[in-house]
């Protein structure tokens, strides 16, 4: 009888076959050609937003939204975040035209539901949001991310995301390499955190923290939402770091997906512990799904995953167009590099997302001397690339006025007036930024 699931046969896999695969299938070159983005939304009731939509609601919607035949993926999360992902898009026009019309179609049909999107880092009106999927994944998911306190609950349900997918770049060296790129995307988070931090607020209360998203991101698993460490060659810094860090889960057919705790991916290999099957090739593909560093190499593309989710029906434009430009235009490329690389080496020991730089932008966003002069001439090298590269008008009127609105006045979308929380809202502690750990009372 065939195995129900992939994980139940096919031969065991050997240490230095996995690093050999990661080598491969993490990094793989080439001109850079497209760009995609991923953007989650709240879903809220469109006259009640301090109301929680319930689960049956949120579902029947979530499948109504499949008839519609957008062409982004349509994803529903674990609070019932829904996510767009888009299709690989030969340019930023085309990427942005598309997802323009997807989302479009998505509002309209949420509307006559009753619904609608926020975006928002983390939910600016309900005070913690229920977790709408009960599977094992995501089971197992908090079960682990409980080790580290609340944080790893709120990431989950309360948390939304911007995510600019690039090519991973030339094998070749010179500015558009995949070497340049990867160490380029590290340089940009901070800059890009402090520039786009849109969530102050947490469970309906003030955090004192520019992006409380990110704060959570940094205040779950040590090892998990790292990046590998910086000056590496990135392939075999990268196989390294999945290797390294511990199984969250152990998938089965049966029971809970559990794992020894503090079990490393390479100690899996090495030898199973009693009582646990040795892992195949699946086991490493679903190991790097739950890996959640600022920057995660995909096969032909990188991911940046450190955006705060923006307002307004096109928010999500500039920090699309501002990554791309930055790292698919070989002069903005360069120049940007070069202007990143001081604000790199005063970062302090920390790997990123925790060194100083990134807890500033988290903290302070523009307000922060040094991130503010480097998101000053970085927005300039973007506006001049995206004329370079005739990207449409409304997107660079969109980036001009953002710059113009807020990087150029030293301050970030949460520095804007927050709606008031509904007087229903109780307030929550606050996260901390270092420890993600709730104060005592």
């Amino acid at each position: 009888m065939a195995p129900s699931h992939p994980w139940d046969g096919g031969p065991p896999l050997a240490e230095d076959e996995a690093e050999d695969l990661l080598r491969c299938i993490c990094f793989k070159t080439g001109p850079p050609r497209s760009v995609g983005v991923e953007l989650e939304w709240f879903v809220h009731d469109l006259h009640r937003p301090s109301v929680p939509v319930s689960r049956d609601r949120l579902q029947t919607a979530f499948s109504a939204l499949h008839a519609l035949g957008v062409r982004s993926s349509l994803t529903l999360e674990p609070g019932g975040q829904l996510e767009l992902s888009s299709p690989p898009a030969a340019s930023l026009a085309e990427c942005v035209a598309a997802v323009s019309a997807d989302l479009a179609a998505v509002r309209t049909a949420l509307a006559a539901r009753g619904l609608a999107l926020t975006g928002s880092g983390t939910d600016p009106w309900l005070p913690q949001r229920e977790r709408i999927l009960r599977e094992p994944r995501y089971d197992a998911m908090e079960a682990y991310l409980d080790r580290w306190g609340t944080a790893g609950r709120s990431m989950m349900r309360d948390s939304a995301s911007v995510q600019v997918c690039l090519d991973t770049g030339h094998a070749e060296p010179g500015p558009l390499s995949m070497e340049r790129r990867w160490r380029l995307a590290h340089m940009l988070g901070p800059v890009l955190v402090a520039s786009f931090a849109n969530s102050p607020v947490l469970h309906g209360r003030p955090t004192g923290l520019r992006s409380s998203r990110q704060s959570l991101w940094m205040a779950v698993d040590p090892l998990r939402g790292l990046a590998p460490p910086a000056g590496r060659e990135p392939r075999g810094a990268w196989a390294a770091h999945v290797l390294d860090t511990p199984v969250m889960c152990v998938r089965s057919a049966d029971g809970p997906w559990t794992a020894p705790e503090g079990l490393t991916f390479r100690q899996w290999l090495r030898r199973a512990p009693a009582g646990l099957r040795a892992p195949v090739r699946e086991d490493l593909d679903y190991h790097l799904t739950t890996l959640f560093p600022p920057v995660r190499p995909r096969g032909s593309h990188l991911e940046l995953r450190m955006l705060d989710a923006q307002s307004g029906d096109d928010g999500w434009i500039v920090p699309l167009a501002v990554v791309s430009a930055l790292l698919d235009d070989p002069q903005a490329a360069d120049a940007a590099f070069r202007l990143l690389v001081p604000l790199a080496e005063t970062a302090g020991p920390l790997p990123a997302p925790r060194d100083a730089h990134w807890r500033a932008a988290v903290r302070d966003g523009l307000a922060a001397p040094v991130l503010h002069r480097a998101a000053a001439a970085c927005f300039g090298l973007a506006l001049e690339a995206l004329d370079r590269s005739g990207a449409p008008a409304a997107v660079r009127d969109a980036v001009a006025a953002f710059q113009d609105r807020y990087v150029l006045r030293r301050r970030c979308p949460a520095d804007d007036p927050a709606p008031a929380p509904p007087p229903s809202v109780p307030a929550a502690p606050t996260v901390s930024a270092v420890s993600g750990k709730e104060p005592r009372p």
